[in-house]
């Protein structure tokens, strides 16, 4: 039988069956009933003693070890769940976590963190937990299923004018007529090639010299965000910049995604442009390519299975809409 206290306000009771004894806390007495009850039908079916009585910060560093090592974001993802281990939640003991302890998780990231941020870790957390219970049976059931999921912030719709390209070209010291020696020009030209192409930056930087095709106009990518490859066609711009990059290694721009970043943080800050992300480049080209593509073309030039996905990158001013009805 189940036995109850109230302390400190707080209601504490205790699960004594076959053997198991398990106790919790919960600010009102329903919780602490609906949780003993539930517990002890565990214990009866003898499911309680299948969890390992281990924290929760073992699950997540065995995701980490079998599952996270495995993605593209591997290192992004190792980084995000060790902190997360370190949190309050990873204290849990597997036998006693349950969707409280998720949801204090929740409304504790909320108050330090955007809702994007929160809806990225959830991602994680809940495949995590997935795993654990299909595969490893180290929990009974998924508590993250049982909750609400943060809601993530509109995509952006942000633009990029004209105007901000030229400050950006100028702040890089790219000069059309000129070689390009350094690695801050090669910024300015990752942009422009962006535009065109509407290629991530990943793909840009992973971008090698045999995978191009200048003659063909097409460059290859073999792994994509997606996990399929594609050929993405080049515009005679998108080759023009191309052949203005030096030929110094496999690589066509023989940088990485963090060095391209950074430089381009710094070259925006020089010339006082705001809110402005390197993937927006993304969403300007693809408004672009819609000119000029229909949406099946455009779809499989951006590497969209989804045709709604393209949607969030597809934003027309008003302006430009008018222009096509005349």
């Amino acid at each position: 039988m189940a036995s109850f206290a109230k302390v400190n306000g707080k209601w504490k009771v205790y699960v004594a069956r076959k053997g198991v004894r398990k106790s919790a806390t919960f600010e009102t007495k329903r919780e602490a009933v609906e949780w003993a009850t539930r517990t002890e039908a565990l214990i009866l079916s003898n499911k309680q003693t299948s969890i390992p009585n281990i924290p929760f910060s073992d699950l997540l560093n065995r995701y980490i070890d079998t599952v996270t090592v495995r993605k593209k974001g591997e290192r992004w993802e190792r980084n995000r769940l060790l902190a997360i281990a370190r949190m309050p939640i990873g204290s849990v003991m597997l036998p006693d976590f349950d969707e409280r302890h998720v949801a204090q998780w929740r409304d504790e990231r909320l108050d330090k963190v955007s809702s994007d941020t929160v809806a990225r870790e959830w991602t994680i957390l809940n495949h995590a937990c997935k795993v654990a219970v299909k595969e490893w049976k180290w929990l009974d059931h998924n508590p993250f299923a049982e909750l609400k999921r943060p809601k993530e912030s509109k995509p952006r719709e942000r633009r990029i004018s004209q105007d901000e390209i030229e400050r950006i070209v100028y702040a890089c010291g790219f000069d059309e007529d000129k070689p390009v020696t350094t690695s801050t020009t090669k910024v300015a030209v990752a942009f422009l090639f962006a535009i065109e192409t509407a290629m991530r930056m990943g793909e840009i930087t992973g971008l090698t010299w045999d995978r191009v095709n200048l003659d063909e106009r097409t460059a290859f990518l073999p792994d994509t965000k997606n996990g399929t490859s594609r050929t993405v066609p080049l515009s005679s711009r998108a080759v023009e910049l191309l052949n203005k990059l030096p030929k110094e290694s496999d690589l066509c721009f023989n940088m990485t995604s963090q060095s391209l970043e950074a430089l381009f943080r710094k070259s925006k800050a020089r010339v006082m442009i705001e809110d402005l992300h390197f993937h927006d480049t993304r969403h300007e080209a693809i408004t672009r390519l819609s000119k000029k593509l229909d949406v099946l073309e455009l779809a499989r030039m951006v590497g969209h299975r989804d045709l709604r996905s393209l949607m969030i990158y597809y934003n027309p001013t008003a302006a430009e809409l008018a222009k096509k009805l005349d």
